[in-house]
């Protein structure tokens, strides 16, 4: 049973598209990543996923249930970071914290002190008075002080320093040892490069792909750094080079295709110099948008 299953997921406002046949099966303690860009459909797909949102069409279920049907119960094993987070400004992250802890049966509210010591939040002061980045850290321990089998975090480091996003991350880290599930949405590739095994990718509402972050980054794609003795006339590149740069004899171009083809290709030349080196996460992410 996979601790998330979306099929066909559709939401539409009016005649807009928001979503479209997004589907997604997640395992239970995998940490999973959803990559786009602002505006792809990342936050609409979360808020249908948890029931935030009525669906146009398709289905998701947590846990094996049914999210439509069971959704008040099925929340209470979840934790949700919304991308932008917005409270009562008069009262003090303390106050919120304990009033969110009572939906739960909690009285003890030791766990808020542990998580406020962990991030550096100052529990007494009025929401009002936080910065941004405070304010983010009252979520980041909102959506786990109830210990939820499953956290659903929207773009959760913005507005945290350097600092702040490691301590936020070595927590997942200890959190996902002990069993959580993680769906981690961020467009910060490095973020999913950090902490996901798996990844879908989401363009105009819609999966483009879903991947294994390091098949991602064993893809055939290469980057090829070549400088030559002298340079050739009319030089044609192999098939699958694209986005090719010279500077004086150094030409640099991006390659999709087989690795004994492109060694043919060099060994017509005169070489002086050959770096192949595999891409980062962001130029793969590029490539996919690209085609």
């Amino acid at each position: 049973m996979h601790a998330i299953e979306i099929k066909n997921l559709t939401k539409y406002y009016g005649k807009s598209m928001g979503i479209e046949d997004v589907s997604i099966s997640i395992e239970k303690g995998e940490v999973y990543g959803f990559i786009g860009p602002n505006g792809a459909g990342k936050s609409t797909a979360i808020r249908t996923l948890i029931g935030l949102l009525q669906p146009t069409s398709g289905s998701a279920t947590i846990n094996g249930k049914d999210v439509f049907q069971h959704g008040a119960s099925l929340r209470k094993s979840i934790g949700y970071l919304p991308s932008e987070v917005h409270y009562y400004d008069r009262m003090s992250s303390r106050e919120l914290l304990e009033y969110h802890c009572r939906f739960y049966g909690i009285k003890d509210y030791t766990k808020i002190e542990e998580l406020a010591s962990d991030f550096e939040l100052d529990l007494d002061k009025e929401i009002e008075d936080l910065s941004f980045g405070n304010k983010k850290k009252c979520g980041i321990i909102q959506a786990m002080v109830h210990e939820p089998e499953i956290l659903i975090l929207d773009e959760p480091t913005s507005g945290l320093d350097p600092l702040m996003q490691n301590v936020f991350f070595n927590k997942l880290e200890e959190l996902n040892q002990k069993g959580v599930t993680i769906f981690f949405s961020s467009h910060v590739l490095s973020e999913i490069q950090r902490i996901c095994k798996r990844a879908a990718i989401i363009r105009n509402g819609r999966i483009v792909a879903i991947e294994n972050i390091d098949g991602l980054l064993k893809k055939q794609m290469k980057l090829v750094k070549v400088i030559f003795k002298e340079v050739p006339s009319n030089l044609v590149l192999p098939e699958g080079a694209q986005k090719k740069t010279w500077s004086n004899k150094k030409l640099s171009f991006e390659y999709i295709g087989s690795t004994t083809v492109l060694i043919n290709w060099l060994s017509n030349h005169e070489v002086f110099d050959l770096t192949l080196t595999e891409p980062d996460l962001e130029s793969l992410f590029m490539n996919y948008y690209e085609r």
